[in-house]
């Protein structure tokens, strides 16, 4: 239940971000969850689908690349991105090391 509840809430910002800005040229899903789990991109999609958003799901399945994991069909491009998170934090404490 409370990974029904996260994917309803993900997905809900997200429906907010199209209100807000009128339309949504992309998603992307990044770090730990958004970049290493198939299933919750999908979980989260599925409840986009009104917006025309399908994933492929072969390529939904893959972990560590920078892709597109959305279908041709898909009116909305869907991405997945890894991120570097030990490169952020160590450029973050060089640079407060540098204004100490």
């Amino acid at each position: 239940m409370a990974l029904d509840v996260y994917h309803y809430r993900v997905a809900k910002t997200i429906a907010s971000y199209l209100v807000a800005l009128g339309k949504i040229d992309g998603i992307v899903f990044t770090a730990g969850v958004g970049e290493n789990s198939g299933s919750t991109r999908q979980a989260i999609c599925d409840k986009l689908a009104s917006l025309g958003i399908q994933l492929d799901e072969e390529l939904n399945q893959t972990r560590g690349k920078s892709l597109i994991v959305s279908s041709p069909e898909s009116k909305i491009t869907v991405m997945v991105i890894p991120t570097n998170e030990e490169i952020m934090i160590a450029r973050d404490t060089v640079e407060i090391i540098k204004n100490l």
